[in-house]
């Protein structure tokens, strides 16, 4: 008897689990953004679910939790009740913060699922004109020229830009000192200033700068050439070998969200991102589409974490 009522006891749960599948989502949803407001991670993201929320028939309803390398906005989705109503926003960062963040506390692959890949754009390289450096190969030729001689800047210890650099270090087997900054801007302000020597930067925000003539754009970050750039050559047009670096934005779910809540999210994002209306507003972010299915989106990332805790142990980055 005791079996009997363990089992109707599973099947019931099935059905109240379906049922709230099918039901999904009859209240608002609550959307964490690991990072401080202001940033891609935080625009991106809201410009889809504004768009989002009139598809779905409820509102989502965004936090910017930012801490702690992300850990503290990625622990409020790992930790949250699996029913669709509590979603996580990233970006590339996602993947980078296990292998930098000291005792990062969560298995990213096992405790979250992906959603909906949102897109990706392409960080920059970027030198003085002043400097005379017209191509990479000029660049590099200059570096090996004096070692030790130059330095980068990034954004923060870990952030894509600092990544982008250290892939083209290892790549071309330059020797260049990291200066880390609180955050892109006080970077790019160096850069014009001549106290570094390159930056890897957003193309979003370079545009502007590569027009006005006051800086070179050397290189992209991505394996293909980017829409607004399409002269400058990738890494893959130079011949380098692991020097390529994505930087995309993501929504994903607690790892046990019934799938089909996954799916009925994906499906409405998907029809939002496919409007002229978003491909407008978010080809002005400068976002390329980055089209995946939520199966696809955790191979990517398992993928994407597993690329990145090598080249972080082979470029020896730690977080002082």
């Amino acid at each position: 008897m005791k079996s009997i009522g363990r089992v109707a006891l599973v099947a019931l749960g099935a059905f109240f689990a379906a049922t709230s599948a099918q039901a999904w989502p009859d209240r608002p949803i609550k959307a964490y953004i690991p990072f401080g407001a202001g940033s891609a991670t935080d625009i991106i993201p809201r410009t889809v679910f504004d768009a989002l929320s009139a598809e779905l028939g409820q509102q989502i309803t965004v936090e910017n939790k930012g801490g702690a390398g992300g850990t503290i906005g990625i622990g409020e989705v790992v930790r949250a009740n699996p029913d669709g109503y509590t979603i996580l926003a990233n970006s590339s960062a996602h993947a980078i913060a296990p292998f930098i963040v000291p005792n990062f506390p969560y298995d990213l692959k096992h405790d979250l699922s992906g959603v909906l890949m949102i897109g990706q754009n392409a960080n920059v390289m970027l030198v003085l004109p002043s400097r005379g450096w017209k191509t990479v190969s000029e660049f590099v030729a200059a570096a090996k020229a004096k070692p030790g001689g130059m330095n980068f800047g990034s954004a923060g210890v870990g952030t894509a830009t600092h990544i982008c650099g250290e892939r083209m270090k290892l790549a071309t087997g330059i020797q260049a000192t990291h200066v880390p900054y609180k955050g892109g801007a006080e970077a790019l302000t160096d850069l014009l200033g001549g106290r570094i020597d390159f930056l890897f930067t957003p193309i979003s925000i370079a545009l502007p700068l590569i027009r006005d003539g006051r800086v070179v754009p050397l290189m992209v970050s991505t394996p293909t050439r980017a829409s607004e750039l399409p002269d400058v050559p990738t890494p893959r047009d130079l011949g380098f070998t692991n020097a390529e670096t994505i930087v995309w934005y993501a929504v994903f779910m607690p790892a046990k969200t019934p799938r089909d809540i996954v799916e009925k999210f994906y499906a409405a994002a998907m029809k939002v991102l496919a409007t002229p209306e978003m491909k407008a507003k978010l080809r002005k972010l400068a976002l390329e589409p980055m089209p995946m299915t939520p199966n696809e989106m955790d191979k990517f990332v398992a993928n994407e974490l597993a690329a990145n805790e090598k080249l972080i142990k082979a470029a020896g980055i730690v977080v002082k």
